[in-house]
């Protein structure tokens, strides 16, 4: 009786510990965080930026690009330099987060028309793109009052 006693404790307790170990990697997860628009919202400093009054379309070769923090706290955007006849100018496209998720994709070398607002961004002339055509392919970021799709399921 004495033995079967210490085995059916023994038993209990190897549940025990047995729960512990598999629910204790639960616990030691982070907990989870809205982590919202990053700064590229309809309220934040960037969106406010784009001035429909100056839009205009340019085309050239894409030369590089590259990840960047438009403004402190912002997460990672996506930009690119466009080489023109007449200028290379950086293309300011949206959040790297919206724009790795998309069907087109934006490469050295490509050829491109690019329609947005003209900016003047850190001192030098940037654009703030609402749509790039490359070849029959067309990404659409902004509508033409410069709202960006990425935020357009707030609008419904």
């Amino acid at each position: 009786m004495t033995i079967r006693l210490f085995d059916i404790a023994l038993g209990a307790v190897a549940i025990a510990v047995f729960g512990v170990l598999i629910t204790l990697p639960v616990f030691a997860q982070p907990p989870m965080t809205w982590r919202g628009s990053g700064g590229w919202g309809t309220a934040g400093q960037y969106y406010r930026m784009y001035d429909p009054a100056t839009v205009e379309t340019v085309s050239g070769e894409v030369l590089e690009v590259q990840q960047f923090m438009p403004r402190q706290g912002m997460r990672q955007g996506i930009h690119l330099l466009l080489k023109t006849n007449g200028e290379t100018i950086s293309v300011h496209l949206g959040p790297a987060w919206f724009l790795e998720n998309q069907d087109v994709t934006i490469e050295p070398k490509d050829r491109i028309e690019v329609t947005g607002s003209r900016i003047t961004f850190d001192g030098k002339p940037a654009i703030v793109a609402a749509e790039i055509k490359k070849g029959e392919e067309t990404l659409i970021l902004r509508d033409k009052s410069g709202f960006p799709v990425w935020s357009g399921w707030r609008r419904r």
